[in-house]
Order: C-alpha cells, then structure tokens, then sequence
C-alpha cells in the first residue's frame, strides 16, 4: 500500500460507551437544574452537531434550538485565536435561559468570544456544556458549566470533531499520535 492511500486509524480516547453514559448524565443535570424552564440551546458549528443531538435526546424539557457557526481552526490542529462567525442566531436571545454547546474547550479564546457575543443580546441566563476540555491548554479563564471530561493536550477527532474534515462521524473520541 502506497504512502497516499494508506488511511491514518485513530487510537480510542473515549470509548462510545463511555461517551453515551456521560451525555446521559449530563443531560440529566441540565434538566434537574433548569425544571420548569425552557431553555434555548445553542449548537456552536460545526464539530458540536453529533453531541448536541445525542444529549439534547437527554434532556427533559422544552427545548428552542439554535446553531452558531463559528471558526477559528481553519484547516490547522491549533486554534488561530481569531474568530469568524460563519452563521449567526436566527431568534433573539433577550430574557431567555441559554446553554451554549461545545465540543471543546481548548485556549478558552473561542468560548470567550462567544460567550461575550452572547450575553451582548441580554440571556436571563447562560451557561456552557462542553463534551471535552483541555485543562491545561487553557489561555483565559472561561467558566464551563457542564463538562463531559477532562483530556490532556492530544489532538482529538471523533464525535464530530475532525482533522481537516476528516473522522466527524467515529462513534468514539479518538487521538491521531504524533506524526501522521
């Protein structure tokens, strides 16, 4: 097999099951904590989708969707710091209880963006549930409520997240070693 079709496997992180049972925990937390409320959950595209329609399944009240596309990766493995919205919310957010969803929180940088954008349109709360975060990647202090777990600094794909589009659609977390 030649150097260009020979396909990179990534190593599991995560496993499926593991992942499953967290996002049903954490599904169960948002509900506990916000009985009684509608609440607006925000997709943050693209490498979020696959989370947020397994734990949005999980949680038991009524839910307003919406997507927020932003980008700050570009094709790279390391966040550029610098953030293009590359679609905004539809509905206004004033008064209403807001979950942003992530699938990762890595500098921090992203999140903050979109967390001061957000509370520009005036939430009457918001709050962050990230599937992954990098703890000591972090570059500004960011509050994550809800935190499915906690990685090293690998390069992660699966889940929805990719390498230059590739991997999205694994069931697991994985990590591409070093080199490749």
């Amino acid at each position: 097999m030649s150097k260009l079709t020979k396909t990179i496997e990534p190593k599991i992180l995560i496993p499926e099951v593991k992942i499953k049972a967290r996002v049903e925990e954490m599904g169960q937390e948002i509900t506990n904590d916000y009985m009684g409320r509608e609440i607006t959950a925000i997709c943050v595209l693209k490498g979020s989708f696959i989370f947020y329609s397994d734990i949005l399944r999980k949680i038991d009240l009524p839910v307003s969707c919406e997507f927020l596309g932003v980008s700050s990766y570009g094709d790279k493995k390391v966040s550029s710091g610098e953030v293009k919205v590359t679609l905004d919310i539809n509905d206004p957010l004033e008064g209403k209880h807001v979950i942003i969803f992530e699938d990762i929180v890595d500098s921090g940088l992203t999140l903050a963006y979109i967390i001061n954008m957000i509370r520009s349109r005036r939430p009457a709360s918001l709050r962050v549930c990230s599937l992954l975060m990098k703890p000591e990647k972090m570059r500004i202090d960011v509050q994550v409520d809800y935190v499915g777990f906690k990685i090293g600094s690998e390069f992660v794909v699966g889940y929805g997240l990719d390498d230059a589009g590739k991997f999205r659609g694994l069931p697991y977390v994985g990590y591409i070693e070093q080199g490749h």
